[in-house]
């Protein structure tokens, strides 16, 4: 496998975002509740990854982990929406397949407070395990009936848990998908060099999962500090006239507690001070004002 190790090779396209700005930043909300390995949905263990590692022998019901996923949606959801709306941010949904299917009321109120509908695979797993272009098609295909019945709205972007298969990114080719998010390799959209396909950059360390690590953050202030240095560096880059993106993840069981939900609004707030200099977009429009301005 050909590995792009070179990318823009330090010639970074000269773009600006529609307002003027060069630095864009796209805020993601994560929507996986309902679709993790759960052993009372019939799957054959639970997910291990939550507040703590879960000590319950694979093979029987968590329930300690089912709830702490619903909190998510019970809870979390509440409160990441309405400070999305009073700060006047739209955001990216990434939605897995099943949880719209499972709770498309709620799937439905975030698009229709105007945040974007994106594919995140139908169950929260990798898409590097699939067996066969065949069947990961079917459940691309599962996903986007979903969310679209769900939100009124088909998704044209996609990110999965943890890789893509070989096969992903042309069967998101054959479906007509704008973008896909798995690729952490840049600061700036391109084109996949196989199928042509825009690679809209996500990133992992400026993202809420990093409270679920153990090399992560502990208290809110310290994603915070996180967010403010990147700011702070890729804003620099910009006032040198070279165009970047900052990608910003949350889930709605992780930053949606209490304690971390102060992590959220702080990061808003910073956005809020600078947002005469930044570009705050959904994924679909940064994905096409990129194209729009590298035509």
């Amino acid at each position: 496998m050909n590995r792009d190790l070179f990318g823009y090779g330090g010639r970074w396209p000269d773009l600006c975002w529609p307002n003027g700005a060069r630095l864009a930043v796209s805020l993601v909300v994560n929507f996986e509740e309902g679709a993790e390995n759960q052993v009372g949905d019939g799957d054959p263990r639970s997910e291990p990854m939550g507040e703590v590692v879960s000590v319950v022998e694979p093979g029987r019901p968590d329930k300690g982990q089912e709830q702490i996923f619903a909190y998510g949606l019970r809870a979390g959801l509440w409160r990441i929406a309405d400070a999305l709306e009073r700060a006047g941010m739209p955001a990216t949904v990434f939605f897995c397949g099943r949880a719209a299917e499972r709770s498309p009321e709620l799937a439905r109120i975030l698009v229709e407070r105007g945040h974007e509908a994106a594919c995140h695979g139908w169950r929260w797993r990798p898409h590097a395990d699939y067996e066969s272009p065949e069947a990961e098609g079917a459940d691309l295909d599962r996903c986007a009936a979903a969310i679209a019945r769900a939100t009124g709205e088909r998704p044209v972007g996609f990110f999965c848990r943890g890789a893509e298969s070989p096969w992903t990114r042309g069967l998101l080719v054959q479906r007509g998908y704008l973008y896909t998010s798995n690729g952490f390799d840049d600061d700036l959209p391109y084109r996949d060099g196989e199928t042509g396909l825009l690679v809209v950059p996500y990133a992992l360390d400026t993202n809420d999962m990093k409270f679920f690590h153990p090399n992560g953050f502990v208290r809110a202030v310290e994603m915070v500090d996180y967010v403010r240095d990147a700011l702070d560096v890729l804003e620099a880059e910009a006032a040198r006239g070279q165009a970047r993106l900052l990608n910003l993840g949350f889930h709605l069981r992780i930053v949606g507690r209490p304690a971390r939900f102060k992590a959220l609004q702080a990061i808003l707030d910073e956005l809020q001070r600078r947002r005469d200099r930044l570009w705050i977009a959904r994924r679909a429009d940064i994905a096409r004002a990129f194209l729009a301005a590298s035509a």
